[in-house]
């Protein structure tokens, strides 16, 4: 009996060894497959957003299988001589483990993110700071600007800005910051027998803000005013590269393209800023914030947001909104644009409604705010937005079922959706300019009409606006600068598959899909992604207007710069390609990192090249600017002309004249006034064919004591007629004759600025002549007439 005994107990010892083995291999096999699910699911979240997860299910099953192995070879072991307690010191030695790499890799997570958010923001801030260092370097090299004298470094402010100036430094002559706003307020020494609110007529809250921070940072013993001045616009400009940097960062989540769009920036500067020529111009004070708000518009429309980045993003973007429209007195324009850009974003379910509805209230309250502040401008009761915004918001009360339906319903309820916004909303401005009525409606209109073929007309103003740069068409040399700096030929790229992609969310959202709430790089699906969207559509309408006017491309181009940046350096675009072609040879996720790195490596390596020997000579290349006739005639009217003389002369020499001396002048270079242009229209009568008489009678109406004729203006020999401003003239006055496709001038009288230098009668009669020089004929308006034979 005893060997039996023996023989059953090592069977039963042999059985409970088995399942012990049974149960280790369970728990390997076990192990295994958590691993594998822990990989499958940081390939499916890429950016760490559910790290923690597969951490916590390798955990469960570590304790679930050391259970088993407790109660199997308790079981076993029970035979044999009764239960061990090593299987549950396992277990918790196993779960401690597992907690503590769970805590490592979130900390070695959040530490990468932190790395990498520093080492952006530092690249982000240092580029701005050189490019303000670059242009502070490249303007004194320029004018040789700490060598002048103080005259000499106001005339360089060029294309009559430097009035704005002028502003600045009487605030800082003011015996106080409240006295100055006053003066400015009811300003009578500017116009000649006007008295202006020169704050409200020349946005000059840039000026009222640069010089109360002059007082207050006690800077009169530090920095000159001039030097003041131009360092805030500069740091401005520093500010605006930053936006943009930042802006192509968040979309492209790389650093690298920030880079990029800089250096596309600085590369097409002369199509990206007015900074290098004229400074005060309300531009280089207004895109600065426009910048940082779209960088806040394109984080606040982004789904990959925390509550906390988006109420940041969305406090940013009131503040800059509010702070672009108070800078420049055309901001509602821009931000009308924006607006069209957000409706179709909302027409075609691209974006939450609930952000729809922030952005139009970010709208409202700035220009509420800025209507306040600005002496109840009436421009922005009528301007284009608020007609937007209320049209908008009616269509959505009476079009609340406007996202449902099938497809072919859909598209019709949002055709009819866009009909009811923009008739209501012309509707709405046409009632609110009746009500208000301004001037400029008229004006601006014909402009418009002429601008686009619709009418003719001979009138002056009109045809003068039309002939400016700003408001012609781009030439073949600003496409040839662009594709040559290699910005261009991407854009197209990445706007075609950015524009594809949308295409196919939309066919999406009509169909019935629901709006996801984030985008996987492997989805391939870039056209989803509210941000990207809108600047598309944001690059689409401003490159419209760029097309039409030039001087729109200030708004367009530096915003292709980013837009290009971000597609080439992004992994997403690369993958939306890459489904689109079904690529099975290598992985396409791999491939879309690499070529993300590698094109804008390339590129840049490329533009270092090219362009970082131009950039250095500039710096380095001695320049000359002088301008000694503008000089001695400011000098001569200085020390020569009664304190209550009034000057009369092209609007840009007025500006001129109004920074150095601070005479009253009888027009400004402003080209939205109305009252202005038809002043500066009688001014330029000097160089039509009138008669001595005619011309005297003009200028005497302004009160004007001394008309300065401008040999540049009165000999333009320009290889295109049509636009000189003797042509302008003789065509308004009906001069102007054209015989077989030939154009000839005809008067009874010839012109005024060759006839008064004869000094003969009845030129004599009138005017006498008082200073000259090669560039300007100066002669004061005779108060009494002497009629000399």
């Amino acid at each position: 009996m005893g060997d039996a005994e023996m023989a059953e107990l090592r069977s039963r010892k042999r059985e409970g060894e088995k399942k012990k083995e049974d149960a280790a291999s369970e728990v390997d096999q076990q192990n295994h497959n958590g691993v594998a699910d822990d990989f499958s699911r940081d390939e499916d979240h890429p950016n760490g957003v559910e790290d923690a997860e597969p951490i916590n299910t390798m955990e469960k099953t570590h304790t679930d299988s050391g259970s088993t192995i407790t109660e199997e070879s308790g079981s076993g072991a029970g035979n044999v001589g009764g239960a061990s307690p090593t299987g549950t010191e396992e277990e918790k030695v196993q779960t401690t483990g597992s907690a503590k790499s769970a805590m490592k890799n979130s900390k070695t997570v959040l530490l990468q993110r932190i790395v990498k958010v520093f080492i952006g923001c530092l690249a982000a801030v240092t580029c701005g700071m050189m490019y303000a260092v670059y242009l502070s370097t490249y303007h004194e090299r320029k004018f040789w600007f700490s060598s002048r004298q103080e005259m000499e470094r106001e005339i360089t402010f060029q294309g009559g800005s430097g009035l704005y100036y002028y502003y600045y430094k009487h605030m800082l002559f003011a015996s106080s910051f409240e006295r100055g706003v006053y003066e400015l307020t009811r300003d009578n020494r500017t116009v000649s027998g006007q008295t202006i609110n020169a704050v409200e007529q020349l946005s000059l809250y840039p000026e009222l803000l640069s010089s109360l921070l002059y007082r207050l940072i006690g800077s009169q013993n530090a920095i000159e005013p001039v030097y003041f001045y131009i360092g805030v616009v500069f740091g401005l400009q520093a500010v605006y590269v930053t936006a943009l940097f930042i802006c192509s960062w968040v979309m492209s989540g790389t650093w690298v393209a920030g880079m990029l769009t800089v250096a596309w920036y600085i590369i097409n500067r002369p199509d990206t800023t007015k900074v290098d020529y004229a400074i005060p111009l309300r531009d280089n004070w207004a895109l600065p914030y426009f910048s940082c708000q779209v960088a806040a518009l394109t984080g606040f429309l982004s789904n990959s947001i925390s509550s906390a980045t988006e109420m940041f993003c969305y406090l940013l973007m009131s503040v800059t909104t509010f702070s672009f429209i108070v800078m420049w007195e055309h901001s509602h324009y821009v931000l009308f644009v924006q607006g069209v850009a957000l409706l179709l974003l909302d027409c075609f379910d691209l974006v939450p409604p609930r952000k729809t509805a922030d952005i139009h209230k970010v709208y409202l309250s700035s220009l509420l705010l800025a209507y306040v502040l600005q002496y109840q401008r009436p421009s922005l009761l009528s301007c284009p937005l608020l007609s937007l915004l209320i049209a908008s918001l009616l269509a959505r009360y009476l079009q609340q079922n406007m996202k449902m339906g099938p497809l072919v319903a859909r598209l019709m309820k949002i055709v009819l959706h866009l009909y009811l916004v923009f008739t209501t909303g012309i509707t709405f401005n046409y009632l609110v300019k009746k009500i208000l009525p301004t001037n400029q409606n008229d004006f601006i209109l014909k402009f418009l009409e002429v601008k686009f073929g619709l009418n003719t007309t001979t009138e002056f103003i009109p045809n003068l606006l039309l002939c400016e740069e700003g408001f012609q068409s781009p030439g073949q040399d600003f496409f040839l600068r662009l594709t040559q700096a290699s910005v261009l030929p991407f854009y197209v790229l990445v706007l075609l598959v950015c524009l594809i992609s949308t295409m196919q969310t939309i066919y999406r959202r009509l169909s019935g899909e629901r709006l996801k709430g984030s985008v996987r790089m492997e989805d391939g699906r870039i056209g989803e992604r509210p941000d990207v969207i809108y600047h598309v559509l944001h690059t689409l309408l401003f490159g419209a207007l760029a097309m039409m006017f030039q001087g729109t491309k200030y708004l367009w181009t530096p915003y292709v710069c980013a837009f290009t940046a971000f597609g080439v350096c992004s992994p997403e675009l690369w993958m939306t390609v890459f489904r689109w072609i079904r690529l099975r040879s290598v992985h396409p996720v791999v491939l879309a990192l690499i070529l993300s790195t590698a094109v804008p490596t390339i590129i840049g390596f490329s533009l270092w090249r090219e362009y970082f020997p131009r950039v250095l000579s500039e710096l380095t290349e001695v320049q000359e600017f002088y301008d000694p006739d503008t000089v001695e005639l400011m000098n001569w009217i200085k020390s020569q002309a009664p304190l209550a003389a009034v000057f009369a002369g092209s609007p840009a020499l007025l500006g001129t004249v109004k920074l150095c001396t601070g005479w009253p002048v009888t027009s400004l270079p402003l080209y939205t006034d109305l009252n202005l242009l038809q002043r500066s229209e009688s001014t330029y009568q000097v160089y039509a064919m009138r008669s001595a008489e005619e011309v005297y009678k003009l200028l005497t109406a302004q009160k004007s004591s001394y008309i300065i004729i401008e040999e540049e203006l009165c000999n333009e020999m320009s290889p295109v007629r049509g636009c000189r401003i003797k042509d302008l003239l003789d065509y308004a006055n009906g001069h102007m004759v054209y015989d077989q496709g030939e154009m000839y001038t005809f008067s009874k009288h010839g012109r005024f600025c060759h006839e008064i230098k004869m000094n003969y009668s009845p030129y004599t009669n009138y005017f006498t002549r008082v200073f000259w020089n090669r560039s300007y004929h100066v002669y004061r308006v005779n108060s009494v007439i002497s009629f000399q034979y």
